[in-house]
């Protein structure tokens, strides 16, 4: 039925957008993430064994140590056992303390003192120090201390950094998501191949509970296909012949055969992954904040260390007591935790972000997103399902079956491509009823179609025909705006009616009920008419709606609501919307599917649900809310302990070491990690 009544309804298709090529993966890029991580493991592995190497030694220090033996009570010794505690001590310097050593150097060359820099500076010191009371300086060593010192620094950065690989372990696992390799039907026969051989047009097998190996069009069989980790969709989704599926989704019970479409670079998975990295690399506003106060923090800890010494000395003071407070100072301001506090959630609120169907392109925006005070929505695919569904059928005039209403319906709109048609069509298919075949098929100009069925004359027309012919619309038939109603004619009387409409999500009135509780106002732009609009504002409890809405009108509107003073996010295709998601303060592009990429979005929406708009504003708030945490933990730390290495306390009897420093220091950095850990159970999907 491709004429209809303009001025009933008036309906838009909004055209998704495809992704953008500037997404697109090349191979190297993607070997490059699977060498980043072995790296790191390799990294992980080098420090675990520095840290048990260098306390296996430092088991005899401590016990040689004559500090140590006097808080045991116990004296032992031997000729020449200094000689051995500074060749033991050497080894844990060189061995233990290589990497710290390493870090100030490279640290120089950049010319950007951090946290290795004060490590360094800290052990070395100590270390010359106790070598030259070896050979006859006058003082105390305190080479236990300075071995226990890069023990614990060992184990710190140990723990630290399988922390950050375990934040990117969401990524690693979509990394791995694809089989080994796919079931290639060739000339009839079936023949496993690689991934890397697998082409566009190659036509698969997907077996039961097997991994979908690419992106494909379904050609033959049905199946429930699991997306969880691909889109966040915990429901698996029943998927036929001429559907999409993705590559690294799960196959159920049935078997399919698909035709390729996308393979490698151009998977949506890989887009996924792509973005997901990119997005982990960049550093937001906050990120840039920690690594200035870091910086900060090195230079003042330098500064404090060295005047720590010189105040000491001026009080009289021997230059070892003076020495171990500076030792002390440099340990205690170490930056570890403050280094740590902003990436590691970084890492973990994107990856976790991904496998919830919210793939975050611009961090920045993400983190303002807790900002939000008005929320602009375009109607259709997002607060509504995006399809023209049958709502109601009826039949009229002693017809008993009302699904013979749907037969005769179908029967005229299966040539048809109008949207009207392709919502009776699939209410057909899901109530499995045969359609008899029309004949004499012809149009009614701007009012329906018309046809011969089973030897009966069958018409299916718009209200207008039946106010044109002064035929009495049926009773119930109309009964609110938001409904477009077609009539179905046999032998020119009303034998029934079908409504239909772009249903509204079920999700859409509890996702607006959560922005409304976190003061955020909540607006629709669509270009369907007045009265549908008002309807569904209405239904929805809206703060607003703009009816009769082009695409490009849309930027207007967010620079009206910016004027006024609120902060804006707008959600839309991310083709049509491009200049309202570039205004807007959040662009938030929303699609099915495979389209993923939107070029001028910073939040990309996988399943165009409004819930998923509520999950990524709630969760951007607690993301914003952990990094805020770990940067008080992390400075509020070093407030406290500074001024006690210092030796604030020292006339009531207190006096910092550098060991209990490191202890303190590690405590702090483990307490950081595991505040960002506990990320992971804000979201909810």
């Amino acid at each position: 039925m491709d004429n209809r009544d303009s001025n009933h309804h008036s309906y838009q298709h909004s055209q998704k957008g495809h992704p953008d090529e500037t997404q697109k993966m090349d191979h190297d890029h993607h070997n490059s993430q699977n060498g980043g991580h072995d790296h790191h493991r390799t990294m992980i592995a080098d420090f675990k064994k520095r840290f048990w190497t260098s306390l296996a030694l430092t088991a005899p220090i401590l016990l040689m140590a004559p500090m140590i033996q006097q808080w045991l009570g116990v004296q032992w010794g031997f000729k020449g056992d200094n000689f051995l505690l500074f060749l033991l001590s050497s080894a844990v310097f060189i061995y233990g303390g290589y990497p710290f050593i390493k870090g100030f150097f490279d640290e120089a060359k950049k010319k950007s003192p951090g946290m290795m820099t004060l490590i360094a500076m800290a052990i070395s010191v100590a270390y010359f120090y106790s070598a030259a009371t070896t050979f006859g300086l006058p003082g105390k060593s305190f080479y236990w201390e300075i071995a226990t010192l890069i023990d614990i620094m060992l184990l710190g950065h140990w723990i630290e950094m399988k922390s950050v690989l375990g934040a990117s372990k969401a990524l690693e696992l979509l990394v791995s998501m694809m089989p080994a390799e796919a079931h290639r039907i060739e000339n009839g026969k079936v023949a496993d191949i690689s991934l890397e051989d697998m082409q566009a047009g190659d036509e698969l097998l997907i077996k039961p509970g097997e991994k979908v190996p690419a992106d494909g069009m379904i050609v033959e069989g049905e199946s429930y296909l699991n997306e969880a980790m691909l889109t966040g969709e915990s429901k698996p989704v029943k998927k036929g012949v001429d559907q999409k599926v993705i590559g690294g989704s799960i196959n159920g019970n049935g078997s399919l055969k698909i035709k390729v479409e996308h393979t490698g670079k151009d998977s949506y998975l890989n887009k996924v992954i792509t973005m997901v990295r990119d997005a982990q690399k960049t550093k937001s506003k906050m990120q840039n904040l920690s690594d200035r106060a870091a910086k900060w923090l090195t230079c003042i800890a330098l500064s404090i260390g060295f005047a720590t010494l010189v105040l000491w000395l001026a009080l009289g003071k021997d230059f070892v007591f003076a020495l171990e407070r500076m030792v002390s100072v440099m340990v205690i301001s170490c930056p570890h935790a403050l280094g740590l506090a902003i990436p590691l959630v970084v890492a973990i609120s994107t990856a976790v972000s991904a496998q919830n169907g919210l793939l975050i392109r611009n961090r920045t925006a993400f983190e303002a997103s807790r900002k939000i005070s008005a929320l602009l929505f375009d109607k259709t695919g997002t607060l509504t399902i995006g399809k023209f569904g049958v709502t109601r059928y009826e039949s009229v005039a002693g017809e008993k079956d009302k699904k013979s209403i749907l037969r005769l319906a179908g029967a005229l709109e299966q040539n048809s491509g109008h949207p009207i048609a392709t919502g009776i069509l699939q209410k057909i298919e899901e109530l499995g009823i045969d359609l008899p075949k029309p004949e004499n098929f012809e149009n009614i100009t701007g009012k329906g179609v018309q046809a011969a069925v089973e030897g009966r004359e069958v018409k299916v027309v718009s209200p207008g025909y039946m106010k044109e012919e002064e035929m009495d619309i049926p009773e119930g038939a109309i009964t609110n705006d938001a409904e477009t109603v077609v009539f179905v004619l046999l032998d020119n009387k009303p034998a029934g009616y079908i409504a239909l409409a772009d249903e509204i999500r079920p999700e859409s009135a509890g996702a607006v009920r959560t922005f409304k509780s976190n003061g955020i106002k909540v607006f629709m732009a669509t270009g369907d008419n007045q009265a549908v609009a008002k309807t569904m504002s209405a239904d929805l409890e809206l703060d607003g709606f703009y009816a009769e809405v082009l695409p490009h009108q849309k930027v207007e509107i967010v620079k009206e609501l910016q004027a006024k003073g609120e902060f804006v996010a707008m959600t839309g295709d991310g083709v049509n919307d491009a200049p309202a998601l570039a205004q807007a303060d959040v662009g938030i592009a929303v699609g099915s599917g495979t389209d993923v990429a939107a070029e001028t979005a910073d939040i990309i929406l996988v399943n165009s649900n409004p819930k998923d708009i509520a999950n990524l504003i709630l969760f951007g708030k607690a993301t914003y809310r952990k990094m805020i945490q770990n940067i008080a933990w992390a400075t509020g730390y070093n407030a406290f302990a500074i001024p006690l290495a210092v030796g604030i306390l020292y006339p009531w009897g207190f006096v910092m070491s550098p060991a209990l420093g490191a202890i303190l220091m590690s405590i702090s950095t483990v307490i950081v990690a595991v505040n960002a850990q506990w990320l992971k159970k804000s979201i909810n999907p």
